[in-house]
């Protein structure tokens, strides 16, 4: 199974979120599994990349060529693709990927990871797609998710899109087990004004 790591490419972060981002590279391998991430040289990014490979697993990393050209790209990596932008890159991940698992990171982290729950609530795709939440990191992120949801923004049935794991043996157990839930494919009832 081709599984794609969104996280962090910061190496500033405390080093509790690198021994998560190390032990799923572990499991990713252990597996049998095939990492497919960024491709940086850098933070958790890097970090998983490399466990990953010293555990024996295959690693693809897709990269930007601007970010090439900055010398990002991580050399532990089996295979490197690079695309002309990131759109692609995205693009690229989401097409070769069977499984979304998402690391504590920035804004890139979590548009990535919110465009594959939302294309999976229009139902383009039907892969899992999973939150490790490290540290409490993604707390607040889903009581927002909370906020949608009580104010009708969400429906509820959304709740299924995606799956919370405390670490990466819940997220592994997760994706391996996983049946893709059946979703109410009508929009909300629009009251007359």
């Amino acid at each position: 199974m081709n599984i794609c790591v969104f996280s962090s490419s910061s190496n500033a972060i405390k080093e509790i979120y690198f021994q998560e981002a190390e032990q799923l590279g572990k499991l990713i391998a252990k597996g049998d599994h095939t990492l497919i991430n960024g491709g940086a040289n850098v933070g958790l990014m890097e970090a998983v990349t490399i466990s990953a490979s010293l555990a024996g697993g295959k690693t693809i990393g897709i990269i930007p060529e601007k970010l090439i050209n900055r010398s990002l790209a991580s050399k532990n990596s089996h295979e490197v693709i690079v695309t002309p932008d990131m759109h692609n890159r995205k693009v690229q991940m989401r097409d070769i990927s069977d499984a979304f698992i998402a690391l504590p990171g920035g804004f890139g982290t979590l548009e990535e990871i919110l465009e594959v729950i939302t294309l999976r609530q229009l139902e383009y795709h039907t892969k899992p797609i999973v939150f490790i939440n490290t540290n409490h990191f993604f707390d607040n992120l889903f009581k927002q998710f909370e906020v949608s949801y009580n104010e009708m923004f969400a429906k509820d049935i959304y709740r299924e899109l995606y799956f919370v794991a405390q670490n990466a043996a819940e997220a592994i157990e997760y994706i391996t087990k996983y049946v893709p839930v059946v979703l109410d494919s009508k929009w909300f009832q629009v009251p007359e004004k």
